[in-house]
């Protein structure tokens, strides 16, 4: 897959060609689907954030951005329905757009859903993630983000990335996710880790990692902390 990890969708122009460049043509010449799973879990889940992601009225709209066409493939759904049926939708559409809210819980409806399985297959498919749905293709997310509690017990999630990332830096709305916190919490974290503010992105295609950001970031390495 080629994926393009966001801090808070789309929120600047940078992440904006970032996003086209992955599809390799017009967002008006592309069909995507948006998951909102993730914003149903955890103890501020609630009806209206999936709504406001998939109508396109949240703050940085992932599915407003002129799409030929939008979909929406709700994961909790999956497998009550004809997995042939679900699979084709997926294969057929040119980018996921993955909803933030709760990573773990998102993690294990990934799983539970069979999407996780299928998605090592997806070579030209676009994943973009925002928030929650960028951290659970990470190897795990720190237990400081644990809030909805997993089978597992652990804070593990898919690790098709190798990198962690600490989201929503310098946030208003997230006063503790401060530079000095992101440090404390990247010494307990076993690999790479990003910070990033709501202007920045990751971009991975291959093995190629790219800093997309109009903003504040920063790469912390385990080395740091040996």
């Amino acid at each position: 897959m080629k994926l393009l990890l966001t801090d808070s969708g789309v929120s600047n122009a940078s992440i904006l060609a970032a996003l086209v460049d992955l599809l390799g043509k017009p967002i008006s010449e592309a069909s995507a689907l948006c998951i909102p799973t993730a914003g149903y879990g955890g103890p501020y889940g609630d009806p209206f954030g999936p709504w406001q992601f998939t109508s396109g009225q949240s703050d940085c709209p992932m599915t407003a951005l002129g799409w030929k066409s939008v979909g929406v493939l709700e994961l909790t759904a999956l497998p009550s329905i004809d997995k042939e049926r679900w699979v084709s939708w997926v294969r057929d559409t040119d980018a996921l757009l993955v909803n933030g809210g709760d990573a773990l819980y998102l993690c294990h409806w990934m799983r539970e859903s069979g999407l996780a399985d299928l998605l090592p297959s997806l070579h030209d498919t676009v994943y973009v993630g925002l928030s929650a749905g960028s951290m659970v293709l990470t190897p795990r997310i720190g237990r400081d983000f644990v809030s909805w509690q997993p089978p597992t017990g652990d804070d593990s999630t898919l690790g098709v990335v190798d990198f962690s990332i600490f989201p929503h830096l310098d946030s208003p709305n997230c006063p503790e996710n401060t530079m000095a916190e992101a440090e404390r919490w990247a010494a307990k974290i076993d690999g790479p880790a990003y910070a990033t503010d709501a202007q920045t992105a990751i971009k991975v295609t291959g093995g190629d990692i790219e800093v997309v950001s109009e903003g504040r970031w920063r790469l912390f390495n385990p080395e740091s902390y040996a």
